[in-house]
């Protein structure tokens, strides 16, 4: 997997600055379109938006620091899906990963994954905060909570972004029962392949155009 078409069809697309625009968004939507994107990842706040057919939305929940309420993260989930979001990234409750509390872990994403029904939930890890030891159990707590994807960063984390490494050890956790997303800090088309070597099956990316620029048709 390492045409130009063949890594378009596994990248969200991505604008989550604060302080971005409908009108930046609406690019978004039609530059990821013209690249033959899987989906688009907005900010809550910037749902609805109206997509071509065959785009599919994505949003984030908990996001950037995953610090909130079970309770708040479950109830942002819920609207994001009723304003037509199709899959739902949530950021992980750190402070309970650092503390081991892996039952307490597993007990908010669930909450989560009720939330969001038939949408698809990705839990972001922020794995460059983590020890091979927290990826490991977190990724397990992750799938013991039905999620359908574990990511690696939200991108904003200082403790960096995606790595092989992290990649190889979560695809190594959940085999091929969940999906694993590289997202923070892929930037060229060398590092989005080396993602999806690692084990990756979805990419997220804000320099999707300088990326497939960087691929053989």
């Amino acid at each position: 997997m390492t045409t130009r078409a063949e890594i378009a069809a596994i990248i969200d697309h991505t604008l989550l600055k604060p302080e971005a625009t409908g009108e930046q968004v609406a690019a978004l939507i039609a530059q990821g379109a013209e690249l033959g994107v899987y989906s688009v990842c907005v900010s809550p706040n910037q749902l609805p938006v109206q997509v071509p057919q065959g785009l599919h939305v994505a949003t984030v929940c908990g996001f950037p620091s995953g610090a909130h309420a079970t309770s708040v993260k479950a109830a942002e989930a819920a609207d994001s899906v009723a304003k037509g979001a199709q899959e739902v990234d949530m950021v992980v409750n750190l402070k309970l990963v650092k503390e081991h509390d892996f039952d307490g872990v597993e007990a908010d994403i669930r909450a989560v994954k009720e939330a969001v029904g038939q949408a698809l939930l990705k839990v972001i890890i922020e794995s460059a905060a983590l020890t091979d030891e927290e990826i490991v159990a977190v990724c397990r707590a992750s799938e013991r909570a039905g999620a359908d994807f574990v990511k690696t960063s939200t991108g904003f984390h200082p403790a960096g972004g995606a790595s092989v490494h992290a990649v190889e050890l979560m695809r190594a956790t959940v085999g091929d029962r969940l999906g694993v997303k590289a997202s923070g800090g892929i930037r060229d088309a060398a590092t989005a392949v080396a993602m999806v070597k690692a084990g990756a099956s979805r990419l997220g990316v804000s320099s999707t155009a300088a990326i497939l620029e960087g691929l053989e048709a």
